[in-house]
């Protein structure tokens, strides 16, 4: 019989549908191991929701150097290649604009991470701001029902493609093209709000689409920021303590809230501040390096390495944010405290990073 006959045929699909199988078995394994799946409900999601669906293909490599794994590359090497990468416990670039990374698939444990930490209950209805894939909202599809997901993002091609991948796998949820920053009034309003691209600060828009408490979970400065929605007019909570680095929120209104006369990027990089006279050991610190970006503009380098050496070196937890008509405020212990930084303020302002009683 010929090397290409229906028979082997039908057998080398069934060996590939095996293959990733065992592939997703197996990660759901190391992410239970791992303890980020203690909830069977969000165990029960992740094993009946395969990564590789939303991901057929990523990008590896920086620059130039792009390569691009695809799931049905005619090379047996590159494939598996593929399988390997999209069951590695790692984000994956999934989408590029001119050598810039646009999209991705977050890390599964950060995903389970961030999930258990939205406190979801039956019955609530969840805002994501960030499709990407359409990964997360599968997950949060199974768990809750296709009605109670609404998911947003900028780039209508973004949206058709997860709108396509979810559908494979029969979810339906609201796949919206629009700005993330604006929220989505038509499906409000939300009791869980969860945000999976890097913010500025926190538009105000989503605190009039919240339920009086609502969970607002979301990537600021390097770390996940969870907020408790009083209002439309209040929200306050910790970071938690897990880092988290996300692609950037993009749109009109991103751009709006982003801090003014800010250097995109400038704190990702040990350069920009070991000018001004930090030790290099210390910038590399990814607790500090969190302190630094989330009072930059109101705090000099200097002020903020004195502060955190002198309150023991705090790690994210000690931090939290406030949200209100009159402005968003950044803390360390306590939001009535002596340490409190205003987001998103230019440096040079008369805002001196401290409270109004004085430091």
């Amino acid at each position: 019989m010929g090397a290409h006959s229906p028979r082997s045929a039908r057998s080398a699909h069934t060996g590939a549908r095996d293959l990733l199988a065992t592939a997703h078995a197996a990660q759901v394994r190391e992410l239970t191991a791992a303890g980020v799946l203690a909830d069977p409900a969000w165990r029960a999601a992740f094993a009946a929701v395969p990564r590789h669906v939303f991901v057929p293909w990523f990008f590896t490599g920086r620059g130039a150097g792009h390569e691009r794994l695809w799931g049905e590359d005619p090379d047996p090497a590159r494939r598996a290649r593929w399988l390997r990468g999209v069951y590695t416990d790692a984000p994956l670039a999934t989408r590029l604009r001119d050598g810039e990374l646009v999209s991705s698939s977050s890390q599964p444990s950060l995903m389970a991470k961030m999930l258990d930490a939205l406190d979801v209950r039956d019955g609530d209805d969840v805002l994501e701001i960030g499709t990407g894939t359409g990964y997360n909202a599968a997950l949060l599809c199974h768990r809750l029902g296709d009605d109670h997901v609404t998911t947003v993002d900028l780039d209508e091609e973004i949206t058709e493609s997860a709108r396509s991948h979810l559908a494979r796998l029969g979810y339906r949820p609201a796949v919206v093209t629009g700005d993330g920053a604006r929220g989505c009034p038509a499906r409000a309003p939300f009791d869980r709000i969860l945000v999976t691209c890097t913010l500025p600060t926190i538009p105000h828009a989503w605190l009039g689409q919240c339920r009086p408490g609502a969970r607002i979970l979301a990537p600021l400065s390097t770390g996940l920021i969870a907020l408790r929605v009083r209002d439309a007019e209040f929200a306050e909570g910790r970071f938690l303590h897990a880092a988290a680095y996300f692609v950037p929120l993009r749109g009109a209104a991103a751009a709006e809230a982003a801090a003014p006369g800010a250097e995109p990027g400038a704190a990702s990089g040990a350069g920009a501040w070991t000018a001004h006279g930090l030790p290099y050991e210390l910038v590399e610190n990814e607790r500090f390096q969190f302190m630094l970006m989330l009072t930059a503009g109101a705090l000099h380098p200097r002020e903020a390495l004195d502060l955190w050496r002198g309150e023991g070196r705090p790690a994210r937890e000690r931090f939290g944010v406030t949200v209100s008509a009159e402005g968003q405020w950044s803390w360390l212990d306590d939001p009535q405290g002596p340490y409190v930084w205003p987001l998103g303020e230019a440096e040079g302002t008369d805002a001196a990073g401290v409270s109004p009683g004085g430091w």
